[in-house]
């Protein structure tokens, strides 16, 4: 099911370069109105000592910015709360959320959504305070679990509870910080979140020890870059943004060696995908040095996911799931002829 998340997309005819209206939209502005958290989201999006935001999440958004305007700098971060995603991106205050946002029936059907490919796979765990001694979720009946407001999380939850057959009390808050308060002072026995949040806030409150993330699965959610529905050119510019750090990555291409491999491309799709010759950025309404310019200026997708949750990070996570087919993950580019 996951692999069917990173699926191909819709064929663009290049009659309809530069058609999109969020891409004129988003020229005419200058630059590009991306979501960030309304507070800290350690790994994906977090603000540093100097007031910059940086992440995950973060860098997608400038490497959205980067293949529209070919400057990453041509980016401004709107905070919203989880709740308050959706009524931003519909009402146009947003061009495009990256937030560790998951795909949905419901948020393609009833919100009128649509979603890119999947840029990380993440699974919905519980984690408990050690000394509660749980083996598992089952062992957890009449407990109290914090669960953040307005997210997929709250119906995992209490699907997982009734198929368990046990009772649990929620206590819903929104703010990220807020959440993980509650549950490290001792106010919930359990703590539902995305997996990757988990064992980050663990690592952060410098407490591996004293806190057990349960085996129990919940759920597996994709998670997506998501737009409003009606611009298929919009849509696909974000998938083929997130393919060519992919691309990139499964091709050894990465910002300190993309001038070299420019200058001498070992193959005519690497001269294309490069912008050595023509014809990677007519049909999206784009420059053809647009991917290069990704390249350069954020990186691969193993140069971003690195510096912000794996080995040049604080938290040194695995790949896992999210890495390249060739590597033991679902992740792959698409075909670029």
């Amino acid at each position: 099911m996951a692999i069917l998340a990173l699926g191909l997309v819709p064929f663009v005819n290049p009659a309809q370069a530069a058609g999109g209206k969020t891409l004129e939209d988003v020229k005419a502005r200058g630059a590009l109105n991306c979501t960030g958290h309304d507070g800290s989201y350690l790994g994906f999006a977090e603000v540093d000592d100097k007031g910059a935001w940086k992440g995950m999440d973060i860098d997608l958004c400038r490497a959205v910015a980067t293949a529209v305007f070919g400057d990453p700098a041509k980016l401004k971060i709107i905070p919203i709360s989880w709740a308050q995603r959706w009524p931003s991106l519909q009402s146009g205050d947003v061009d495009i959320i990256i937030k560790a946002s998951g795909a949905t029936l419901s948020r393609d059907t009833e919100l009128g959504l649509q979603f890119s490919n999947s840029y990380y796979l993440g699974t919905t765990k519980v984690m408990a305070h050690k000394k509660l001694n749980l083996a598992s979720l089952k062992d957890a009946d009449g407990g109290t679990i914090c669960i953040p407001a307005g997210t997929s999380q709250e119906p995992q939850v209490a699907a997982y509870a009734s198929k368990l057959g046990i009772k649990l009390e929620p206590v819903i808050i929104e703010k990220t910080e807020e959440l993980e308060q509650a549950y490290f002072s001792g106010r919930c026995d359990l703590y539902a979140q995305w997996g990757p949040t988990l064992a980050i806030a663990r690592i952060a409150k410098g407490k591996v020890e004293d806190h057990v993330i349960l085996p129990d699965v919940l759920d597996v959610e994709p998670e997506v870059m998501i737009m409003r529905q009606g611009d298929d050119n919009w849509v696909d510019i974000a998938n083929w943004t997130l393919s060519t750090l992919l691309f990139a990555e499964q091709s050894g291409i990465t910002s300190q060696n993309v001038d070299q491999i420019r200058d001498n491309p070992p193959s005519p799709q690497i001269a294309k995908f490069l912008g050595k010759t023509p014809g990677m950025g007519k049909g999206l309404g784009l420059s053809d040095d647009w991917s290069y310019n990704v390249i350069k200026k954020v990186g691969n997708y193993a140069e971003i996911f690195d510096r912000n949750l794996g080995k040049d990070s604080p938290y040194k996570m695995e790949r896992d799931l999210t890495n390249l087919w060739n590597a033991g993950g679902v992740l792959y580019p698409m075909v670029i002829d």
